[in-house]
């Protein structure tokens, strides 16, 4: 009698939220294409160079594609607050597609780089508009959740990719890898295109697209990538060709800037970078994709060499920080509610600077269960440092800004990756180089450990030079904390919905 009645939902609330759960899928959709293209390819190497040759330069499979997306980020985060985000994301998962195609058609390793960095020209636009669109479409409160997703989706993602690429390539044709992404993407358009219906917006008759700066960008990006990528691997870092792309790098920043300052609506806005939420918040995850090289890249090699794993036993020690991660995103939001975005971010940060601290000081050889553990706590730790920044620098800027904002902070990930490969790549092999008195770098080492002839001194440096990187993982972290203190302000300037 005196209770209230429940509420009941119209047709057209039952419509909307049947449309929105639709989109929310197909993002999940298009966010499992972009993290399986980043590692599926490992595994099936040795079936693709067996086939189209190319041994010398089968790397590039890996960095075309890296190089592509990171360059592209900041155009398409412009393009989807000039055009929306329906074209954009449209245009890039069927030019996505059309790279997947042309991959499983490559007739020799040439081909196959080209078209795999058409396959990156597209996938920029899947990670940073999927990003962009799950703060569209859920309010402040419900934005963990949503983000929450996509991280366990990309989680799971890029711990199935090496085994799912393996056993394609083993059991059916390495040309699979790439056709399987023709039906999961084809589903993830129609759903794209018949659900999201995007509303009206204010903006002027013929938007304005700065071509000039999109091109400039790229090539710039692009140049100084590559100088990244290749420098100490394919050849030193003070030779002529290092030199020359660095050179020409700088010289393109110039022109980017003066480029920019002109155009009316650049692809990368200064106001980026002159607000200090931003900025920090880019500066913060750029040092986040420096540290998160150290176990990605570096703790496989150590649980094989020095614990004496098998390769999917030491795969599994890495795995584990995917776990956590996703869990403590999703809790986050428990945290800043009460502290802020900033405070929660600088507890998780600095509670990785600390773990990551650790991980020199375990025992030789040590047991499994002691990284591992690590590993779990990291993951936990990130997840409270990487979310709250994200879902507090998007709810700062309205829709209009939201693209640009989410791209850049993806961007500054992606290059800060990019940047630890090569730093934490040139210590480890320093260090190796001084322990073994000139006797090969990492990758030389670990060919001697696969073939069970390297001897006790070779994988006491390898833990040597792991733990190296770890304590320069471990300072990345620690800037990261310090650039949050300095720069960012105490509360994040949220904008009401």
């Amino acid at each position: 009698m005196g209770g209230t009645r429940p509420a009941i939902r119209t047709p057209a609330q039952h419509t909307d939220a049947d449309r929105r759960g639709a989109v929310v899928a197909a993002l999940m959709l298009a966010m499992a294409l972009a993290a399986l293209d980043s590692t599926i390819v490992s595994t099936a190497v040795p079936q693709i160079v067996g086939d189209l040759g190319g041994f010398s330069v089968f790397s590039w499979l890996f960095s075309g594609y890296l190089l592509a997306v990171t360059v592209t980020l900041p155009v398409y985060g412009k393009l989807s607050d000039t055009l929306g985000r329906k074209p954009v994301l449209i245009a890039g998962a069927a030019l996505f597609l059309l790279g997947s195609l042309l991959c499983a058609l490559a007739w020799d390793m040439g081909a196959l780089i080209a078209f795999r960095i058409v396959q990156g020209l597209g996938g920029g636009a899947l990670q940073g508009t999927v990003q962009t669109l799950a703060a569209d479409l859920y309010p402040l409160k419900e934005r963990p959740k949503i983000q929450s997703k996509l991280s366990t989706v990309w989680a799971v993602s890029a711990i199935a990719g090496p085994a799912l690429g393996g056993v394609l390539a083993a059991y059916a044709d390495w040309r699979w890898i790439f056709l399987i992404n023709l039906p999961i993407g084809a589903v993830a358009l129609w759903l794209i295109t018949r659900h999201l219906h995007e509303p009206q917006r204010l903006a002027h008759p013929r938007p304005r697209v700065d071509w000039a700066g999109a091109l400039a960008v790229f090539v710039c990006g692009g140049v100084l990538l590559t100088a990244l990528v290749q420098g100490g691997v394919a050849w030193p870092w003070l030779s002529a060709p290092s030199m020359a792309l660095f050179g020409t790098g700088l010289a393109l920043v110039a022109v980017v800037v003066a480029v920019e300052r002109r155009a009316a609506e650049p692809v990368i806005p200064g106001w980026v970078w002159r607000r200090r939420t931003i900025a920090a918040v880019n500066l913060a995850l750029g040092a986040l994709g420096l540290l998160m090289v150290a176990p990605s890249v570096f703790l496989p090699t150590y649980a094989q060499a020095v614990l004496g794993l098998a390769p999917v036993a030491a795969g599994f020690v890495l795995s584990v920080w995917t776990l956590s991660w996703p869990v403590s995103a999703a809790l986050s939001q428990h945290v800043y509610r009460r502290i802020g975005f900033r405070s929660t971010a600088m507890l998780g940060i600095g509670t990785a600077a600390l773990i990551l601290l650790a991980f020199p000081f375990l025992p030789y050889p040590g047991q499994a269960w002691q990284p591992t553990l690590l590993m779990l706590l990291l993951g936990g730790a990130l997840g409270l440092f990487q979310l709250p920044l994200i879902v507090g620098v998007q709810s700062t800027v309205g829709w209009a800004e939201r693209g640009t904002t989410t791209a850049s902070v993806l961007f500054c990930r992606q290059t800060g990756q990019t940047v630890g490969a090569s730093v934490f790549g040139a210590v480890a092999n320093g260090v190796l180089a001084s322990r073994l008195g000139g006797a090969g770098d990492l990758d030389a080492v670990t060919r001697a450990l696969d073939q069970g002839t390297a001897p006790e001194t070779t994988r006491r440096a390898i833990a040597s030079a792991v733990h190296a990187v770890y304590l320069g993982a471990s300072c990345a972290a620690a800037l990261a904390f310090l650039v949050l203190l300095v720069v960012a302000p105490r509360r994040f300037p949220v904008l009401k919905e």
